[in-house]
């Protein structure tokens, strides 16, 4: 055993000398499209089921034993509050235990069929929360990160013969493409001749208990060669009828062992890796040839902050060796601008410097337009500019509740809390499964009004808006699991929810696709592709009145110049400032329309209440 590490140690030092001591990241590394991008999330296993043959089963569940024979998939269209027979048969709420076993059979063919969707809405990237085979729902559980998950392919059965009994090892050379690893590629290619990149999610801190190495320990023990790759306190004893296999799992799950580290803490243990290597590029580079242009455009990093920051200068390193045009993003919620220093990736999830005074000032506005100003510079310009323009800027995620309900259950206080987070840590702030005060129901027109204003500010501010799927269509919820609704498609007629999961009294709420939503969702995103001021570094505040509560910024220069203007109060609001632009040519408002005329070399707008514009 120590024989072959030191063989993979050695392997491991010639891939890397490259980028061996690199601490500072190259501008290189954040590519001219991700400057320039409109990103969608998509949670595959709810985006679109387009094959029923490859559904999810009951055996291929987390926890098979815990739903009883009676479980089945639930149907995509059905009022997402109301429980199946075998949800109840497991006990307790909603929230307790049958909510996290539904499966919808979200595919990649679903993503396939809905390309041409998302190039009319306008995206340009797509991120995918993980694709690799993963027995829970979200799938951060990947029980292997070289296999496309069978059950998201035209051939499960297939998939996950050769998955368990291919004779696959850490070897890549042992590795064959399963039917969802093609088709899966076939959408790398479509999604390519469209103009849109693809980036998925990589988990490589723990994985789950069938990952082959795991699976490995599980069968032989300390005599298996994968012994040292994870945390293993006792190995199990054959010769006894208890199991005695005890381990590290991550945050305290035993579904999902951590990989171990090196002895000084340093890097990610040498044998895991250089498994991370060889799957990273396998997706980067799939046939091998050298030319990058049939794989994946970049990866999203999940808890990034808890592998060694040696890895990931290694890692990043080694991707941008492979792409040069690749884009690495790590998963940091508070202040990432040293972490970025030290490992190398191109950007992160932009909840520090976006999201966060996002929902201070424009969802819960306890905070006044100076402060949010403020803020915003402030947190910037701790980033170098080519990092600026590619940072996620994100109002919601499968992490958070859905932007149309944070504003439904905003602060109304006018005091602002918690001010370093934005999906509260405070339990009664995120979702109904632990507050009954929590709202679940659909906008109404004020607070539509609101959450297109959050919008306009998002595809207009420095940075790459990223959109989380189905929010153009209306989808409102809770944190998780209510967060992760299936997409309401035009051609799809949803029930309409008008059950509480607490048992309160509600609304009847119409869950259909928001055409109207939509549409100004496809204006937005062609406002932010057709003014190269948006895509540009140049941010200036020019009004920020605490009394009348209105916010206005340049965007750009020269002839490129564009202002923006958000009146966050609830009545109209008139303001002067100083801009050579002056015509209005974008209004969030789809009733009055907003008013500008000049005063010398000053603007006086005149805006509705809860409407946002922009001047050229």
């Amino acid at each position: 055993m120590k024989r072959a590490l030191f063989s993979s140690a050695v392997l491991l030092l010639s891939v890397f000398a490259a980028s061996a001591g690199e601490t500072e990241p190259r501008l290189s590394n954040v590519p001219d499209w991700a400057k320039s991008a409109t990103w969608y999330q998509i949670f595959p296993e709810r985006f679109r089921n387009a094959d029923a043959a490859n559904d999810p089963t009951r055996e291929d569940l987390e926890i098979p034993f815990l739903p009883g024979e009676n479980w089945q998939i639930t149907p995509w269209t059905r009022d997402f509050y109301v429980r199946d027979e075998w949800e109840k048969d497991i006990g307790g709420d909603f929230y307790e235990n049958g909510v996290f076993h539904r499966r919808f059979g979200g595919d990649i063919q679903g993503v396939i069929d809905k390309l041409d969707y998302l190039k009319d809405l306008g995206v340009t990237a797509i991120k995918f929360n993980p694709v690799f085979y993963g027995r829970s729902v979200h799938k951060y559980d990947g029980n292997t990160f070289h296999h496309i998950d069978p059950n998201f392919g035209p051939d499960p059965a297939g998939d996950f013969e050769i998955i368990r009994n291919g004779g696959e090892t850490a070897d890549p050379a042992t590795w064959k493409w399963t039917a969802a690893d093609k088709l899966f590629l076939e959408l790398i290619k479509k999604a390519h001749e469209r103009g849109i990149k693809v980036v998925i999610d990589g988990v490589f801190n723990h994985t789950g208990r069938d990952f082959f190495a795991f699976r490995d320990i599980r069968m032989k023990g300390g005599q298996s060669e994968y012994g040292d790759w994870y945390y293993i306190e006792s190995f199990d004893n054959p010769a006894t009828r208890r199991n005695e296999l005890r381990y590290k799992g991550w945050a305290g799950f035993f579904t999902l062992p951590e990989f171990r580290n090196t002895e000084d803490g340093s890097d990610l243990h040498p044998g895991p890796k250089k498994y991370i290597f060889d799957s990273t590029k396998r997706w980067m580079d799939p046939d091998g040839d050298g030319d990058p242009s049939d794989g994946i455009d970049g990866w999203r990093l999940d808890v990034s902050e808890e592998v060694p920051d040696k890895f990931w200068r290694d890692w990043n390193g080694y991707v941008f060796t492979l792409n040069p045009n690749a884009i690495t993003v790590a998963e940091v919620w508070n202040n990432a601008s040293e972490y970025l220093k030290r490992t190398g990736f191109s950007a992160t999830m932009n909840y520090f410097a976006f999201s966060v005074p996002v929902k201070a000032y424009l969802i819960d506005n306890s905070i006044k337009p100076s402060a949010f100003g403020k803020m915003l510079d402030e947190r910037r310009v701790q980033l170098p500019v080519p990092t600026q323009l590619a940072m996620w800027n994100l109002t919601d995620s499968h992490d958070t509740p859905r932007l149309a309900q944070m504003v439904v259950n905003r602060n109304r206080t006018g005091q602002y809390i918690n001010a370093e987070k934005y999906d509260y840590d405070e339990a009664t702030t995120v979702s109904a499964r632990d507050n009954d005060k929590y709202e679940l129901r659909e906008p109404n027109a004020e607070e539509r009004a609101i959450q297109r204003l959050i919008t306009l500010f998002q595809v207009t501010y420095v940075g790459a808006p990223m959109f989380y799927y189905g929010v153009e269509a209306g989808i409102w919820g809770g944190d998780d699991p209510d967060c992760r609704k299936p997409m309401p498609w035009p051609d799809l007629q949803m029930e309409p929810e008008k059950t509480d999961p607490r048992g309160r009294p509600r609304p009847e709420d119409d869950a259909n696709f928001d055409t109207e939503l939509h549409a100004f969702y496809r204006e937005a995103v062609a406002l932010h592709a057709a003014n190269p001021a948006f895509k540009s570094s140049e941010f200036a505040v020019l009004a920020a009145d605490d009394e009348k509560n209105v916010f206005a910024y340049s965007r750009g220069d020269g002839s490129d110049l564009r202002v923006v203007a958000l009146n966050r109060s609830n009545e109209a609001q008139t303001i002067q400032f100083a801009s050579p632009a002056g015509e209005v040519f974008f209004d969030t408002n789809g009733g009055e329309v907003a008013k500008a005329s000049r005063n010398g070399d000053k603007v006086e707008l005149t805006l509705p209440p809860l409407t946002g514009v922009v001047l050229k």
